[in-house]
């Protein structure tokens, strides 16, 4: 059980952090097309990906604390 958590854990962190940083990028980006002068569409639509790609990984990186926090609970029960 601890090492399916651990490995959980692990694997929800690092993506959720590879997830949000893809995300700012991706928004950096459509603030660039937005400032070239692109059509609206352009950077609206990289910018929503790029919101959504940011808050999955966010919502990944949580659920990552939830199972480092399980862990640590069963530390301390046994």
């Amino acid at each position: 059980m601890e090492k399916s958590l651990k490995r959980k854990w692990l694997t929800y962190a690092v993506g959720g952090i590879l997830l949000m940083g893809f995300g700012l990028s991706l928004l950096g980006e459509a603030g660039g097309l937005k400032i070239s002068g692109s059509d609206f569409f352009d950077w609206f639509g990289l910018g929503t990906l790029a919101l959504a790609v940011f808050f999955a990984g966010l919502s990944l990186f949580v659920q990552a604390v939830v199972f480092k926090s399980q862990m640590d609970n069963s530390k301390k029960r046994t």
